[in-house]
């Protein structure tokens, strides 16, 4: 019988890929831990650092959450739009990062939106990666959705035919205005969580607690120098104003 791989003598953190990744860029630097300049360079997907402690699997965001539930990975940082929609009870949330902030979104063409917020009918089609949510969103509407699984391109999804609508998320928006879609409601407000699996916590406890802290303390870090950032503005802006502008008479 062929033995299972033993796991890392190290806490494994599962971190998802593209927009979280560069979000988390500057927390990830303040911890001293590779962020997305050096994910530019290296082409593996899992790293060591220099923290001894700690070993990095770069992963798609939904199984970043799969991994840690499942206990391939003891920390991960996953959206909490990616925690509600898999609803694992084997994951628990102990901090939120305050970054990659955005918003869940039911979206519509312009023109369907502006004629009606949601008209009522007995079934829709919808295409999303948030198929759960989107279900429990429309039965609290009365409504039956079937859900066009799309993991990429779902803002093309109505241009195509494939739907009436589209839930996904939205940061400014432009991506749904180019293609001439425009948000009907909002279904959540999402932002990173450190997330950690429940076994990795009765395994390796002390080691994670003590992880959890370093994310506490590099976000304060960061925290204080955002806040005099924005008070050397504030202080830049007073003097420009105290600056003589009137040009000196000839």
């Amino acid at each position: 019988m062929s033995k299972l791989p033993q796991p890392l003598p190290q806490p494994l953190l599962a971190l998802p890929r593209g927009r979280i990744e560069k979000a988390l860029a500057p927390l990830l630097r303040r911890l001293g831990l590779p962020h997305a300049q050096d994910f530019e360079q290296r082409r593996e997907l899992l790293l060591s650092t220099e923290q001894q402690d700690l070993t990095i699997l770069r992963v798609r965001s939904f199984d970043a959450a799969t991994l840690v539930a499942l206990g391939g990975a003891d920390l991960g940082i996953v959206g909490r739009d990616v925690l509600i929609e898999t609803g694992s009870e084997d994951l628990y949330a102990p901090l939120d990062l305050k970054v990659g902030a955005c918003r869940l979104c039911l979206a519509a063409p312009t023109e369907q939106a502006h004629a009606q917020q949601l008209q009522k009918s007995a079934h829709i089609r919808v295409a999303t990666k948030y198929p759960n949510m989107t279900k429990t969103y429309f039965a609290t509407q009365g409504m039956q959705a079937e859900c066009v699984k799309l993991h990429g391109s779902v803002e093309l999804a109505p241009k195509l035919g494939l739907s009436s609508h589209i839930v996904d998320l939205v940061d400014s928006g432009k991506t749904l205005s180019d293609n001439g879609l425009e948000v009907i409601e909002t279904l959540c407000h999402s932002s990173c969580l450190l997330v950690v699996g429940r076994m990795a916590m009765k395994l390796r406890g002390a080691a994670i607690e003590t992880w959890i802290e370093r994310f506490e303390d590099a976000m304060r870090e960061n925290e204080r120098d955002e806040a005099g950032k924005t008070q050397t503005s504030k202080t830049e802006e007073q003097l420009s104003k105290q600056l003589p502008t009137d040009k000196p008479a000839m």
